[in-house]
Order: C-alpha cells, then sequence, then structure tokens
C-alpha cells in the first residue's frame, strides 16, 4: 500500500472505532476503503473485523459505568453472541456474499423502526405484562441472529442491537447501549478469533484498523456517553438509514 492509502485505512479505524462506541456501523467506513484500494471483499471483511475488535473491547470499556447492575443480562446474551459469532464466521467462509446482502438492509430498517418507537412500544408493553428485566424468552434468540450477522458481515450490528435490546428491555438507552457495547464486542473478538485461526487476513490493514479502531473506541465512548437518550436515539436512526442506503446501491 501506498502512504496514501496507509492513511486512509488508519482514519477509516478512528472513524470505524468511534461510531461503533456510539452507535455501531463502524464497518460502514472501513469496508468501502478496503475495497477502493484493492482488498479483495472476503478478505476486507475478515480483516476488517479482527482490526475492529480491539476498538470494540475499549468503546466497551468506556462505557463500563453504565453496565452497572447488568451482570446478569451479559452472561445470558453474551453467550448467544458468542453462539452467533461462530455461526457468522462459518458462513462468511462457506457463503456467497450474496446471501445476506438481500436481507441486511431490511433487518436495519426495521432496527431503526423499533428504535424510533421503542418509547411507545415500551409504554405499551407494560400495560400488557410487568416489566422483563432481561427481555423476555425470546430476547436471546435475537441476540444470536444478531451475533450470526455481526460475525458475517458486521456493518450495522450495533443497530441491530439497539433495536433489539431497547425495543425489549424496560432500561434507560444509555444503558442499552452499554449492553450493545460489551455484546458487539464479544461477537467482535470471537470473529477475530475464528477467523486468525481458520482464515488468511491481510494482517497490515489488520494493525491500521486495530490502531485506529482502538483510539477512536475510546473518544466515541467519551462522546457518546455524554448524549440525550432523544439525541442519540435521533444519531442511530440518521446513521442506520445511512448504512441501509448504502448497502443497498452496492
Amino acid at each position: 500500500m501506498s502512504v496514501w492509502e496507509v492513511l486512509a485505512v488508519l482514519a477509516a479505524g478512528v472513524g470505524a472505532g468511534a461510531i461503533n462506541a456510539v452507535v455501531g456501523s463502524g464497518t460502514l467506513f472501513t469496508f468501502p476503503v478496503l475495497l477502493a484500494i484493492g482488498i479483495p471483499p472476503v478478505t476486507a471483511s475478515l480483516s476488517n473485523s479482527i482490526g475492529l475488535a480491539p476498538g470494540s473491547l475499549t468503546g466497551a470499556w468506556g462505557y463500563r459505568k453504565e453496565m452497572a447492575g447488568q451482570r446478569t443480562r451479559l452472561l445470558r446474551f453474551g453467550a448467544m453472541s458468542l453462539l452467533g459469532a461462530i455461526t457468522g464466521g462459518i458462513l462468511l467462509l462457506n457463503l456467497p456474499e450474496s446471501v445476506f446482502t438481500i436481507v441486511v438492509p431490511g433487518l436495519i430498517l426495521l432496527a431503526c423502526v423499533l428504535i424510533v418507537f421503542q418509547p411507545r412500544i415500551n409504554a405499551w408493553m407494560r400495560t400488557r405484562r410487568p416489566a422483563r428485566p432481561n427481555g423476555g424468552p425470546l430476547l436471546p434468540f435475537g441476540v444470536y441472529g444478531a451475533g450470526v450477522y455481526g460475525g458475517y458481515f458486521a456493518a450495522a450490528q450495533g443497530i441491530i442491537l439497539i433495536g433489539l435490546l431497547g425495543s425489549s428491555l424496560d432500561e434507560d438507552l444509555q444503558r442499552v447501549n452499554a449492553l450493545k457495547n460489551a455484546l458487539a464486542s464479544i461477537v467482535n473478538t470471537t470473529a477475530a478469533v475464528f477467523y486468525i485461526v481458520f482464515a488468511q487476513p491481510n494482517w497490515l490493514v489488520v494493525a491500521l484498523i486495530a490502531a485506529g479502531s482502538v483510539v477512536g473506541g475510546y473518544l466515541g465512548a467519551r462522546f457518546g456517553r455524554k448524549l440525550k437518550p432523544l439525541a442519540l436515539r435521533i444519531l442511530v436512526v440518521v446513521i442506520g438509514l445511512t448504512a441501509a442506503v448504502q448497502l443497498l446501491l452496492t
């Protein structure tokens, strides 16, 4: 890679780490850059997943205060995220990319709808049944599905997770975002280990994205924790709609 290509990948890593900590969909920063400099799609996807794993950990650490009291949720949903990430990694190495590109925009749009109507959904659900601190029996399967998607491609998995968790848990959006970061870090780390063992990443790309995402994840967490719930909800929806449009046009 040329010096300019190295700087472009590094800058994309910073942006991806920051946006992953605040919302999710940081892959939409890095993936197009990798394709533009000539990295094959599958190699770009798995190298990107490995590179973003350190940034997702720093983003989750930045939200550690909002994770207080969510240990049970983390254990319950974390196991499903881990299994989902392994499933997604297997799919990436065995299925054509066209399979998920058909359904991904729809999943993102559905997540955006859930986020927009989350307060009304939560209010309606409280009138129908008592609040469930862990979201009911079906939420783990949704988290598993998000893990499958995250292990396969990762773009906008955070938006999908916020949509699922926010509409199912009677919880403040910042605490939902903290849980999202923790689960996404499990998915990204699991996928990274899987690809290191079973695939052949581009290690220069991995190093550049990792370095950028660590810085971006820390900065994004500091910024995201200061956002009001309405501002965070608007940011999630705007980025989610942008992600869906970008994927539809590619």
